[in-house]
């Protein structure tokens, strides 16, 4: 009888030497069916044979081995050169559709493959325009969808950092966008969801710089954000993700009152997490701010900003030796500023 093995509670066979023998035979056959294909394809892209057939051998390929952009270049210069020219724009839907229907298949096994969503983007930029009495055509249609699609992979990993970027392409692709408000909405979902979201915070830094330049009262918004970044420092104040918005709210720190503010804001978390290399740093940048851009305004308090300064880039060599050099060289600014 054959021995068992017990692996998380089940047991199972161990498998027979023939079985072993006809699956490593399985894949060898399976190795030289991909080889063999793969010369063929290149051997065709290099004589520029834009036919059908070839563009049958890319699927079988890509099928195989999703991951091979030369292969994804060569799929696109057969439809551009062979097949688009001598088809109906209904004929070149279907086959762009379809492309889409097989990327998608592809992503959910590798959502993190550039190549993947750049086919993606190519099929899109090359939907033909649909019929004439279609307010919208066909492209408003795609790239509604493509927004729900997107929204799906992002509600299966919400950090993924391509789906992100794909979806801002999305956004600034439609022909008629939704507005900015439904994307800072969907922002808001996702990070109060998961606040460690890096993604989504950098999402919303790019909508509110377009909104404040034309649209949204600067102010009033920028202080709801501050109370926004605030619970997510307060949450997990070890997570980068927060702290990192909070700078970019920050900026070059123009505003004194605010400064103030967000400097008392981050002292008080201290108290409770007295060990938080993030509210250690960003205590020494905004600190070194407030002595570098308002340096005019202080008085007797500008030696103790910097010696706080001191005080805690010396508690963050103990807290984050490896960084020691570059904390090392803060620490010598706060020296040429006294």
């Amino acid at each position: 009888m054959a021995s068992m093995l017990a692996q998380h509670g089940v047991k199972r066979a161990r498998q027979s030497p023939e079985a072993l023998k006809a699956q490593k035979d399985k894949e060898t056959a399976k190795l030289q069916e991909y080889l063999v294909l793969t010369d063929d394809i290149f051997t065709k892209k290099k004589s520029s044979d834009w036919s059908r057939p070839a563009f049958d051998l890319t699927t079988r390929l890509l099928n195989m081995n999703a991951e091979l952009y030369t292969v994804w270049n060569y799929r696109r210069n057969i439809l551009t050169n062979g097949i688009f020219p001598a088809s109906t724009p209904e004929e070149i839907n279907g086959m762009l559709s379809e492309d889409l229907d097989m990327t998608m298949v592809f992503l959910r096994k590798r959502p993190k493959v550039y190549w993947i969503w750049n086919h993606r983007r190519w099929c899109l930029e090359h939907v033909p325009d649909g019929p004439v009495d279609d307010t919208n055509g066909w492209r408003q249609a795609y790239w509604l969808k493509e927004l729900s699609v997107i929204g799906k992979m992002l509600d299966a990993d919400s950090r993924n950092f391509l789906a992100w970027d794909y979806r801002r392409y999305v956004l600034a692709s439609m022909p008629n966008p939704p507005p900015e408000a439904n994307e800072l909405a969907y922002t808001t979902q996702k990070i109060e969801s998961n606040f460690s979201n890096f993604s989504a915070w950098h999402q919303r830094s790019k909508i509110y710089t377009r909104l404040w330049a034309d649209q949204l009262d600067h102010q009033t918004t920028k202080d709801e954000e501050f109370e926004l970044v605030k619970q997510a420092m307060y949450v997990d104040p070890n997570d980068q993700s927060a702290w990192i918005y909070h700078r970019w709210l920050i900026g070059p720190g123009d505003e004194k009152v605010v400064l103030d503010r967000e400097i008392s804001v981050i002292q008080e978390l201290l108290t409770v997490e007295p060990d938080s290399k993030w509210c250690l740093e960003s205590l020494v940048h905004y600190k070194l701010l407030l002595v570098n851009k308002h340096g005019e305004k202080l008085t007797s308090d500008r030696q103790q900003l910097l010696d706080d300064c001191r005080r805690m880039l010396r508690k963050l060599k103990g807290i984050d030796p490896q960084r020691a050099r570059r904390y090392d060289e803060l620490e010598s600014k706060c020296t040429a500023s006294s």
